[in-house]
């Protein structure tokens, strides 16, 4: 009897814990999307940035590093909106600068409360599927973290997703501060190339710039999935050959 009258109030707790971390994931959806609008929306945009000087672009910091953390939200309009708001370096630099500590705070985060954390945000599905990153063996070590920092610098690759489960493996935090910096900067810049291009009605300059950085992504993604495909059927051998 006792010990299903100490199991109520764990359901309960579970319950609780459950909704509250659903009514988070519909706020922070409702919060990006309407962030996503805003950012979209050259001309308000723009000149509210204009307006406000340092705060907007404190603002923007602020929506960039919710994106990074939150994951929900797609980064690309982010990107875009600091090229035609703020020029190609500065807004590379604010946004740069914003995803690392965003990229920081979740790694620091993941450490702190693991797997739970992780699958919170994503699928059981999709966090497993990197599992090949995670290193067993010493030997293994040096190995997977640089196929995790090649994953990550990679563009068209899904930096949230990575970003979440580097906390899980046994990367440094210093080296990873120097991932989590640089690992942007191929696609960031030609988003921010092409916003800035927007901006100056540049039209030809903004079509190539999203050309080229669409057919990278696309790139990325195939060897993403290459690579991904590859060391998960190892992985899966060498399970089997341990077994």
């Amino acid at each position: 009897m006792n010990n299903q009258s100490e199991n109520i109030p764990n359901k309960k707790r579970r319950v609780v814990r459950i909704i509250l971390v659903i009514l988070a994931l519909i706020f922070c959806g409702f919060v990006g999307y309407i962030m996503v609008r805003f950012a979209m929306n050259k001309e308000y945009f723009q000149g509210w940035m204009e307006e406000h000087g340092i705060l907007g672009r404190f603002a923007y910091c602020l929506m960039v590093i919710f994106q990074v953390v939150v994951a929900l939200v797609p980064g690309e309009p982010l990107e875009i909106a600091g090229g035609y708001a703020f020029g190609v370096w500065q807004g590379t630099i604010l946004y740069l600068l914003s995803a690392t500590i965003g990229g920081m705070l979740v790694f620091l985060l993941v450490r702190k409360y693991g797997t739970n954390l992780v699958e919170t945000i994503f699928s059981k599905e999709d966090v497993k599927g990197l599992g090949f990153l995670k290193a067993t063996r010493k030997i293994d070590r040096k190995k997977k973290e640089a196929l995790l920092i090649v994953l990550f610098i990679l563009p068209g690759t899904p930096k949230d997703l990575i970003c979440y489960f580097a906390g899980l493996t046994t990367i440094s935090t210093k080296l990873w501060f120097v991932v989590c910096s640089l690992g942007r900067l191929p696609s960031l810049l030609t988003s921010t190339l092409g916003g800035e291009a927007l901006e100056t009605e540049n039209y030809k300059v903004a079509i190539i710039a999203f050309v080229i950085a669409l057919l990278i992504s696309l790139g990325g993604l195939l060897l993403y999935k290459k690579i991904h495909q590859k060391n998960t059927d190892k992985e899966k051998k060498k399970n089997e050959t341990e077994e």
